[in-house]
C-alpha cells in the first residue's frame, strides 16, 4: 500500500551512469542526424494545442514562434491558454490525483524511465532540434540541456526517490514503524523558464514523479521544446491528467490557480521578480488553502568568478569565457561579475579580452559560432540598455566586445565591462546575457576582497575561486560559504550536472531546496508516521505506581 514499504528493506540503490554527452564534431552522425530534424521542423511548422486530461484543446487565440536567430523564420504557431483553460487543467489534475497518488511508486518510476530511454533511442533529435531552433542554443548547449540533462533526471530522480522511501525509522519486536511519503493534497503549479529544456522537464516531472499531479505553464519562448517534451510523457505512457500543458497567458493563468483552495505546491524556475510576486500572492490566498502550498523556486543569480594571485591564468581565462557565454548568459549560473587581483590585473585581463575577440557571434544553424542569439526583443533591448550605460559610466570602461544587431536576429557580443566601482550598475544587477564585469581588487587584503564578494549582489547561486595553494582555496571557500549554493573550484560557475552536483543557491536566488536531489524530492511529499503495535498494551497503570 505504501510506496515506502517497496524499498524500506532493501539496500540503497546505486545511482544510474549520466547520459553520455555527444561532440557533434565534423562528420559525426549526431550533427547529421541533428541537421535532418532541424530541416523536417522547419519544413512542418506545427500548430501546438493546449493539453488537459489528455485531450487536445484549441482555444482559438493563436500566438507565433519565431527563431530568435532569424525573425523571419515561423517555427509554428500555439494556442494561447487563459483563466478558464488554466480551471479546466486544475480540474483535470484533480480528477487524476487519486488514482495516480496510489499509483505504486515502481509504476510511476517506469514511467520517467522510459521517457529517458525514448530519449536515448532517438527522442533525442525532436528534442535537441526544437531546442535549436526556437531557443537559440548551438548544438552542444542543446545536447547537454535538452538531451543530457533531461534524461539524467527522468533516470536519476527514481533512483534518488528510492533512496528517500528507504529511509526509515527503527524498528523492533514488539512494534513496526514507517514513514508514508505521500503526494500533497492538490496540484502543483510548474512555472518552466525558457533557458533550459531539462529545468522544464524537472519542474514538472520531479513532482510527478512522487505522485502529484501537475498544471505546466511552459515559457512563451519556449513552447516548441516543450511541446516535444509534452507529447515523449504521453509516449512513454503518462496517464491523462497527471501533467497538463497549457503555455499562455502568464498573468490570467497564475491568477486562476492562486485563487483555488486545492493548490498544493509551485515549483518555479524565473526571475526573482515573479517569484516574489507568486510568493505574494500565495499569501494574499492563504486563509483559501486546504493546506500550506509548498514554494520551491530557483531564480536570479550574479555569479562570480574570483581569481587568486596564484591561479593558473590559463584556465582562469579559458572557464571565465565558458562560464560567462555560453548560452549568450542567459543561464542564471553564468558568470556576470569578474574579481581579479591587481598584481596580474594588466596580463589576465589583456588575454581575456583577446579571447573574447575570438568569439564569434551567429546563428546557430553554422556550427562556428560560439555565441548565438539572446532569446528576444524584449531580452536584446535589455541587455544592450545596461552596455549604453556603461559606456556613458565613467567607472566604467568596454574592453571587449560591446556591439549588437538586431537587423536579422538577436545577437549581442559578449561583452566585457571594466569598472573601478564595485558597486556599479553592471557589477551588482543580474543583467541575463553576454555581459561580464570585472572589478580590480587589491590582493594585499584577500580578507576585504572575499568580504566584497560576499556582500556586493543580492544573490547567491553560484560562484568560482581560481587558485593553486590549497590552504588559499580552504581560506576562500569558507570566507565564501554563503555567497553561493554552487561553488567551484578552479572550474567555471556552470554546467551543474544532475546526481553530481544538486542544483540551487539561497538568498535571492531561491529556496535552495536542490534539483536534482532528493532534498527537492521531499518536498513534493507529506510525511505521514505510521506505527503499529504488535502486542497491545492492556492495562494504563505504569509501574511506578505500585
Amino acid at each position: 500500500m505504501y510506496d515506502s514499504l517497496v524499498f524500506g528493506m532493501e539496500a540503497v540503490p546505486s545511482l544510474p551512469a549520466n547520459e553520455p554527452v555527444k561532440s557533434y564534431a565534423p562528420g559525426s552522425p549526431e550533427r547529421a542526424a541533428l541537421e535532418t530534424e532541424i530541416a523536417a521542423l522547419r519544413a512542418s511548422p506545427p500548430e501546438i494545442p493546449l493539453v488537459i486530461g489528455g485531450r487536445r484543446v484549441e482555444t482559438g487565440r493563436i500566438r507565433e514562434i519565431r527563431a530568435p536567430f532569424d525573425h523571419s523564420l515561423v517555427l509554428g504557431h500555439y494556442h494561447e491558454a487563459g483563466a478558464r483553460e488554466a480551471a479546466m487543467a486544475a480540474d483535470a489534475a484533480m480528477e487524476a490525483a487519486r488514482a495516480w497518488a496510489e499509483t505504486p511508486f515502481p509504476v510511476r518510476a517506469e514511467v520517467f524511465r522510459k521517457a529517458a530511454a525514448l530519449i536515448s533511442a532517438g527522442y533525442w533529435k525532436p528534442l535537441a532540434a526544437a531546442t535549436v531552433l526556437g531557443q537559440s542554443k548551438n548544438a552542444y548547449q542543446a545536447e547537454i540541456d535538452a538531451v543530457c540533462e533531461t534524461a539524467d533526471f527522468f533516470r536519476v530522480n527514481p533512483a534518488l526517490a528510492e533512496r528517500l522511501y528507504a529511509e526509515q525509522p527503527r524498528s523492533d519486536s514488539e512494534e513496526r514503524n514507517l514513514v508514508d511519503y505521500r503526494p500533497l493534497e492538490g496540484f502543483v503549479y510548474a512555472v518552466s523558464p525558457f533557458n533550459f529544456t531539462a529545468i522544464a522537464a524537472n519542474l514538472a516531472a520531479s513532482p510527478a514523479l512522487m505522485g502529484n499531479v501537475v498544471v505546466w505553464k511552459p515559457a512563451s519562448t519556449a513552447v516548441l521544446s516543450a511541446w516535444h517534451l509534452m507529447r515523449l510523457y504521453e509516449e512513454a505512457g503518462l496517464p491523462a491528467g497527471v501533467i497538463n500543458f497549457v503555455p499562455g497567458a502568464s498573468r490570467e493563468i497564475t491568477s486562476a490557480l492562486l485563487a483555488r483552495p486545492d493548490l498544493a505546491g509551485i515549483h518555479f524556475t524565473g526571475s526573482t521578480a515573479v517569484f516574489n510576486s507568486l510568493w505574494k500572492g500565495v499569501a494574499e490566498n492563504l486563509s483559501t488553502y486546504r493546506a500550506y502550498p509548498r514554494l520551491v523556486g530557483e531564480t536570479g543569480g550574479k555569479d562570480f568568478v574570483f581569481v587568486h594571485p596564484d591561479c593558473d591564468l590559463e584556465a582562469a581565462v579559458a572557464a571565465t569565457v565558458r562560464g560567462a557565454f555560453e548560452y549568450q548568459g542567459q543561464k542564471c549560473s553564468a558568470a556576470s561579475r569578474l574579481y581579479v587581483p591587481r598584481s596580474r590585473s594588466e596580463e589576465f585581463l589583456s588575454a581575456l579580452a583577446a579571447e573574447i575577440g575570438k568569439v564569434k557571434v551567429g546563428s546557430p544553424l553554422e556550427y562556428g559560432n560560439f555565441v548565438n542569439a539572446v532569446i528576444d526583443r524584449a531580452a536584446f533591448e535589455t541587455i544592450t540598455g545596461y552596455i549604453g550605460r556603461a559606456r556613458k559610466n565613467p567607472s566604467c570602461t568596454i574592453l571587449a566586445g560591446g556591439g549588437a544587431d538586431a537587423s536579422k536576429g538577436w545577437f549581442i557580443e559578449p561583452t566585457l565591462i571594466l569598472t573601478t566601482d564595485p558597486h556599479a550598475e553592471p557589477m551588482v544587477e543580474e543583467i541575463f546575457g553576454p555581459v561580464l564585469t570585472a572589478y580590480v581588487y587589491d590582493d594585499s587584503d584577500l580578507d576585504a576582497a572575499y568580504a566584497l564578494v560576499d556582500s556586493s549582489s543580492p544573490y547567491a547561486l553560484t560562484g568560482a575561486i581560481f587558485a593553486r595553494e590549497r590552504h588559499e582555496i580552504e581560506r576562500a571557500t569558507r570566507a565564501l560559504r554563503n555567497a553561493a549554493g554552487n561553488f567551484y573550484v578552479n572550474d567555471k560557475p556552470t554546467g551543474a550536472v544532475v546526481g553530481r552536483q544538486p542544483f540551487g543557491g539561497a538568498r535571492g536566488s531561491g529556496t535552495n531546496d536542490k534539483a536534482g536531489s532528493m532534498l527537492n524530492l521531499l518536498r513534493w511529499t507529506s510525511p505521514r508516521a505510521v506505527k503499529e503495535r504488535y502486542a497491545p498494551v492492556r492495562d494504563w497503570r505504569y509501574p511506578f505506581m505500585g
